[in-house]
């Protein structure tokens, strides 16, 4: 209450204030047949009792016909709530404030919606009115709880470990590889800035500049279009550090998140456990596994190479070709065959994928095409590789290995959604599982062309000391100094230890990804100056408080989010410029826009 006009909130007043004259401000959050309202500001609810005396029938009137979400004033005086008449579901129920004066500050018109977190509301009307939804309950506690863990996290890196928050800047020019960066016009014709996908070459110039240690919460852009569940501004917590490795990083950000991590939600252990990119791939189909469930891919190659059936045999002459299954637990109870035939088409419409199922029957037996072509010791040794339980279903894929498991990985994560909507508990949602993804590949294949290379992360990554001869004779097989941090199967966190030689970096644009290396010259010349080893990470603070709380998506922990399609839907940006505001910035819109409709949107 410092610095207000205010004695107390809405939600502070107990017992021991009875007796006390307080001044509250706040909303009117319901009224009662003029007898009662609740006042509701951003720490809790209070009852204030509208006098009936003749003596405050001003103060009466007022309140009893105020609108609500109107913005109030009361003094008063605190009391015991009578007899019988005690909330314990409220902190403030013990007492009431019997109102004196009153004064409104400022009127309610009609509502869109109710501001009460049990009312339903489309969240394209809930960003419209993005304002009001700020006021529930709900999302002032998300906002709070975030600038905790930021300020906790600021305690940890720069109290703590002597980091030195520096601001990068927004507006520099465009980086080869990585995502699609947002242009912004300039008044020289021709030439644009670039709004940085995040500030990764300036805190490696940080570090050749002998700041040791860097930290910033960084405002990043992306220009991804609509993709679901994606921000095109968003923010991370920015790290870099000189003289460090992989391990040393790992360390860092495992303390970071203890230090910061909210008291009401479930401890987490530290050192979180790790796996390889090959590893995660091989037994969860992806590189971000949520490892709160079983459900592990298997290869079960070995049991089917003897067998007659033709597809098994196919898939396994090709180089890397595998047989693989996954098992779903009860899946005969659980799932109906609706269930397994949308599993089914889903792997046929998203991979070109044929599955096949098996059936373990509650008698022993196996139910499924293959077991014509099975004897029973082949039968009992399938059932004995997948420890298949009575009524479980098995998901079978034959082929090339990272296509099996893709698809196989996907229909985990599928599988585990059809068991909990049937009513099977499966993940806990108040358990916190993180884990340390590492030897990536340095290089993908482009998608658009197989015989060129892709940064599988960013040009910047270093090789993994193993594998630094390999860059120069078969890039292909070099694995990075890359990781990743998953929690929950969502990645919130990834970074590298960083290219220092300036010989190197300039092999890896040119040579390997066919980039201009210009275009990073002063990069590439800052590391001829003495650029020392290092390396950092950048963890993503939207995913991870959205996570944190379960939240069903990034914007309900965003203030003021984006839409699916990028749009501000309160301020209905982006928004038409005039010829003449486009004028400075040597600009044309190549298609006619008719003046009213400029006006009208």
């Amino acid at each position: 209450n410092s610095f207000v006009t205010r004695t107390n909130t809405c939600g502070e007043l107990r017992s021991a204030h009875v007796g006390q004259k307080v001044t509250l401000y706040g909303w009117v959050q319901y009224q009662r047949q003029g007898l009662f309202l609740v006042l509701r500001d951003f720490q809790g609810l209070t009852q204030i009792i509208i006098p009936q005396d003749e003596a405050h029938s001003h103060v009466k009137e007022l309140l009893s016909n105020i609108p609500v979400e109107s913005v109030v004033r009361v003094t008063g005086i605190v009391s015991l709530r009578p007899l019988g008449q005690e909330n314990p579901k409220m902190p403030t129920g013990d007492i009431e404030v019997k109102a004196e004066t009153a004064e409104i500050l400022n009127s309610c018109k009609k509502l869109p919606f109710e501001i009460k977190d049990f009312i339903k509301k489309s969240e394209a009307l809930r960003m419209q009115y993005r304002y009001l939804d700020l006021r529930s309950f709900r999302m002032q506690s998300i906002l709070r709880l975030r600038s905790r863990m930021v300020m906790r996290m600021r305690e940890y890196l720069c109290n703590l470990h002597g980091f030195v928050d520096v601001e990068t800047p927004t507006l520099f020019k465009r980086t080869p590889g990585g995502a699609k960066e947002f242009l912004v016009p300039s008044r020289e014709a021709g030439k644009f800035y670039s709004l940085p996908q995040s500030p990764q070459q300036f805190k490696q110039l940080l570090m050749v500049g002998g700041l040791d240690r860097y930290f910033q919460v960084a405002r990043c852009y992306r220009d991804e279009g609509s993709r679901p569940d994606r921000q095109p501004e968003f923010t991370q917590i920015d790290i870099e550090m000189s003289f460090v490795d992989q391990a040393g990083i790992q360390r860092l950000i495992e303390g970071l998140l203890q230090h910061s991590w909210p008291e009401e939600r479930a401890l987490i252990m530290t050192p979180f456990p790790s796996m390889t990119y090959e590893e995660a791939l091989a037994e969860y189909g992806t590189d971000k596994p949520d490892t709160r469930f079983g459900m592990k891919i298997m290869d079960i190659s070995d049991v089917l190479r003897g067998s007659d059936i033709r597809f098994v045999q196919n898939a396994l002459s090709y180089p890397h070709g595998s047989i693989k299954a996954i098992c779903i637990p009860q899946g005969v109870r659980y799932l109906t065959n609706k269930n397994l035939e949308s599993l089914k088409e889903s792997a046929k419409s998203q991979f070109n994928q044929e599955i096949m199922e098996i059936i373990h029957k509650p008698d022993g037996s196996l139910k499924s095409l293959l077991t014509k072509f099975l004897g029973e010791k082949e039968q009992s040794e399938l059932i004995q590789a997948l420890n298949m339980q009575e009524n479980d279903v098995v998901l079978l894929a034959a082929g090339e290995h990272k296509q099996v498991c893709s698809v196989l990985g996907a229909l985990r994560l599928f599988s585990a959604n059809l068991l909990e909507a049937a009513g099977l508990a499966l993940r806990d949602p108040t358990a916190f599982h993180f884990l340390w993804v590492v030897d990536f590949p340095l290089f993908l294949p482009k998608a658009e062309n197989p015989t060129e290379l892709e940064s599988a992360h960013h040009p910047f990554t270093a090789p993994h000391p193993s594998d630094a001869s390999l860059l120069y004779s078969d890039p292909t097989k070099v694995r990075s100094q890359h990781y990743d941090l998953v929690l929950n199967g969502s990645e919130v966190g990834g970074g590298s230890i960083r290219i220092h030689s300036a010989e190197q970096q300039r092999f890896v644009l040119e040579k390997v990804l066919k980039e201009d290396s210009e275009v990073l010259s002063h990069l590439i010349e800052a590391l001829e100056f003495g650029a020392p080893p290092h390396g950092g990470i950048a963890l993503g603070l939207d995913r991870l408080i959205s996570l944190i709380i379960d939240a069903p998506s990034i914007r309900d922990v965003i203030a003021f989010p984006k839409s699916f399609r990028g749009r501000d839907l309160m301020g209905n940006a982006p928004d038409y410029v005039t010829p003449e505001e486009l004028e400075p910035y040597h600009i044309q819109v190549s298609w006619p826009l008719e003046e009213k409709e400029v006006k009208k949107n």
